[in-house]
């Protein structure tokens, strides 16, 4: 039985996530995370290695496209690390950290995961997910120092 990976993000990772979250108000913020794969599959073993901050394509509060020009600077640099992108993040400025029917229908890799931080209530809640077959499975995500 496979157990879906816990995200494991450093602090110094997060800060940079929410500090981007942030700067991209009053629209959506999104970026790509890189990592490793459990050795011989397409699956993320959780740890986020780097973070790319992405520029928002649709300059929108309620949609987010990672803009291609960074999606293309992530890739080649995480490749160049040694790194698969594993996942992306974006922020809900209006919603709850929960994907949404977009979130589900946009889901690119069923592999991914996706991070979700939620800036509607002042203080941010990140949540993590897996989205398969347009099912959403809640992943656990822990800050490690």
């Amino acid at each position: 039985m496979f157990t879906e990976p816990t995200l494991r993000l450093t602090e110094g990772d997060y800060l940079t996530i929410l500090g981007h979250c942030y700067d991209g108000l009053p629209d959506e913020a999104c970026g790509m995370l890189a990592g490793r794969l459990v050795h011989g599959t397409t699956v993320p073993d959780g740890r986020v290695e780097a973070v790319y901050p992405c520029a928002n394509a649709d300059a929108s509060a309620r949609t987010y496209t990672v803009d291609p020009k960074d999606l293309l600077r992530a890739m080649r640099d995480a490749e160049a690390r040694g790194l698969e992108i594993v996942g992306v993040y974006h922020s809900h400025t209006h919603t709850e950290a929960w994907p949404s029917p977009t979130d589900v229908r946009q889901a690119v890799d069923p592999s991914w995961l996706y991070l979700i931080v939620s800036l509607k209530d002042g203080d941010p809640v990140l949540r993590a997910f897996r989205i398969q077959n347009g099912n959403i499975a809640e992943v656990a995500a822990v800050l490690e120092s």
